[in-house]
């Protein structure tokens, strides 16, 4: 079947004189995570994990993916006549050293303009100028193969309250034509849909697990343009909209709207979001100032009401996860549990909160072995039984009205074996070592991961992601611009310096193909320490309240300060979530919340 649509995919490029194609995972706003409709990489190579981008020649076909899903890619392009290039990994070519090593003199390049960003799309510009080439890209050529495409989402869309996002649309509205006043620009182009609802304070359902809309924004000094399908909003919402002199223009005037821009204005965009054909449509004679969109710093930095209510999301969250952690430790080896059944009765908890609005993204409920895949996720075909042995790790999420959450527990389910306590215990010393953190006001978020990493490192291990990462509003799970990494790594734009109101998660690890995999995921504020004669001292405050599991610690292996942080953290999570609990599971809790 791939082998067929790629061949498929083959016949157009010849159609067209094009030689090297290439499709990304994207949409047209460059979000993280797309809907079905998008889902071209995956309908051409078969691989399913949310990062990737697919290459086709008219004799080879490759798949670029990151260390979260190497595993997963492998199992998935088994048999297919897809390689597989493991970014990151020594001797492996990035997509754009590819495209400029094989494409040949005077070849054409093809991509969607619409689902490559500026930056990307100008680099590819350069490589085919160096071989005298040319490019295509105003057609879709995989929408043409696919013929039974999903429709384009068109979801309801509604307003998030200001007691819930803590700052009126005018409000926000004031601040970017501020930051556009700075630029001397007269016109922002705004495409990522988490900066839109944030900007809008309004919320959607275009994207399973992520609450945001299908659209494009462009702000003025006077007027701010929404470019959406009309269909979706009610007169509820239109009135909103009037009021906030939002003007609304169906979805696909945003390139009609670019292309008439006059000639002498100032338009302020980030290429690395913005797409290749809509900063195509602009007129040579536009000026062009290239720079971060100033919504993503402030949706970063939560306010004082965004901040009350995320911790109180995160106590009702904390007392799902351990009314599931109660149920899972005193039913396992009693009746049938699978990885899917675990899940099912984890979201089933989630549901009962006041407030909840949906998962945050989907869950990660991996037993042994499957635990290793980073982004392993439980099919019908995979759903593995729960033995009262070895670990589950479940990685999960919510978003309430009052905010997201995302935490992962490894759950000790009977005997576990030496090396699997040892390294339960030091990926746990490792998540304390971060959250314990006291730092100068000016770090980011790489002078800190070595507290992470550092303890397995010592060991000879490590894990190939990032530590950390920002938290939206009830809206991505993944945010920028913080986070925690050992290493810049330019496509992802998580090393900002760290303020006071970032959410950030702290998520070590420890991975081993074939046998197990092991994450602590907790969430920390960045708040203000001290200030004196060296400086503004910063710390984080540890907002996800839930057990870690005491059957699997080592306390020999930790310092006396390491079980004291473990010990505080413990007593903190009783606290927090004991008053939602029956008698039984609070007595459980006691247990698995002692001091060591």
């Amino acid at each position: 079947m791939i082998a067929e649509r790629i061949e498929a995919l083959r016949a157009e490029m010849k159609k067209r004189n094009i030689d090297m194609y290439i499709i990304p995972t994207s949409d047209f706003h460059e979000s993280e995570y797309v809907g079905d409709y998008f889902k071209a990489r995956k309908y051409i190579t078969g691989f399913t994990g949310s990062a990737g981008v697919a290459v086709v020649t008219m004799t080879e076909a490759g798949l670029w993916t990151d260390g979260r899903y190497f595993i997963q890619a492998e199992k998935q392009l088994a048999g297919t006549p897809v390689t597989l290039f493991k970014m990151g990994e020594e001797g492996v070519p990035t997509v754009r050293e590819y495209v400029e090593k094989n494409l040949k003199e005077g070849a054409c390049l093809g991509f969607d303009g619409r689902v490559i960003n500026a930056a990307d799309g100008a680099r590819y510009e350069e490589i085919v100028a160096k071989k005298n080439g040319s490019l295509y890209v105003t057609e879709d050529l995989v929408g043409i193969i696919w013929k039974e495409r999903p429709q384009l989402p068109m979801n309801p869309v509604y307003i998030l309250e200001e007691k819930y996002a803590g700052e009126s649309a005018k409000s926000k509205l004031t601040r970017v034509r501020e930051k556009m006043k700075e630029s001397q620009a007269d016109i922002h182009i705004l495409t990522s849909l988490y900066d839109i609802a944030w900007l809008f304070n309004i919320r959607g359902g275009d994207i399973e697990c992520v609450p945001v809309v299908l659209s494009f924004a462009a702000v003025t000094m006077e007027e701010t343009y929404w470019f959406i399908h009309e269909e979706v909003l009610d007169d509820k919402l239109k009135a909103y909209c009037k009021e906030n002199n939002i003007i609304i223009r169906p979805y696909e005037d945003i390139y009609s709207y670019a292309e008439e821009i006059p000639a002498g204005k100032t338009v302020m965009l980030d290429k690395s979001i913005v797409n290749y054909r809509i900063c195509h449509s602009l007129k040579p004679e536009v000026n062009v100032v290239v720079k971060s969109n100033p919504t993503e710093l402030m949706k970063a930095i939560k306010n004082e009401t965004e901040l009350k209510n995320i911790r109180n999301a995160h106590i009702k969250d904390g007392v799902a996860v351990t009314k599931f952690l109660y149920w899972l430790k005193t039913n396992i080896g009693k009746q049938k549990i699978t990885e899917i059944s675990a899940s099912d009765y984890l979201e089933a908890r989630r549901r009962e909160q006041d407030l909840f609005v949906d998962l945050s993204f989907g869950t990660i409920s991996a037993y042994g072995a499957n635990a290793a895949m980073m982004h392993y996720s439980a099919t019908p075909e995979s759903d593995t039984e729960l033995k009262p042995e070895g670990f589950l790790l479940v990685d999960s999420g919510g978003h309430y009205l009052d905010g997201s959450t995302d935490i992962t527990r490894t759950i000790a389910l009977g005997k576990l074996t030496e090396e699997e306590k040892f390294h339960f215990t030091t990926v746990c010393r490792s998540n304390l070592n971060l959250a314990a953190a006291k730092f100068l006001y000016g770090c980011r978020g790489i002078n800190l991961d070595i507290l992470a990493r550092g303890p397995l490192w010592n060991l000879g291990l490590d894990y190939k992601c990032g530590t950390g990462h920002g938290i939206g509003y009830l809206l991505n799970v993944h945010e920028g611009p913080n986070g925690f990494r050992w290493k810049i790594v330019p496509e992802r734009n998580d090393s900002c310096e760290l303020e006071e109101g970032m959410v950030t998660t702290d998520e070590p690890g420890v991975y081993l193909e074939g046998k197990y995999g092991i994450r602590t995921e907790n969430e920390l504020i960045c708040k203000k320490a001290e200030k004196n004669e060296y400086g503004q001292f910063m710390e984080f405050e540890t907002i996800t309240y839930a057990p870690i599991d005491l059957d699997a610690i080592i306390p020999e292996e930790m310092t006396g300060t390491e079980r004291k942080l473990l010990n505080d953290y413990h007593k903190m999570v009783y606290e927090k979530v004991s008053p939602y609990l029956n008698e039984e599971e609070k007595e459980w809790l006691k247990k698995y919340t002692r001091a060591i």
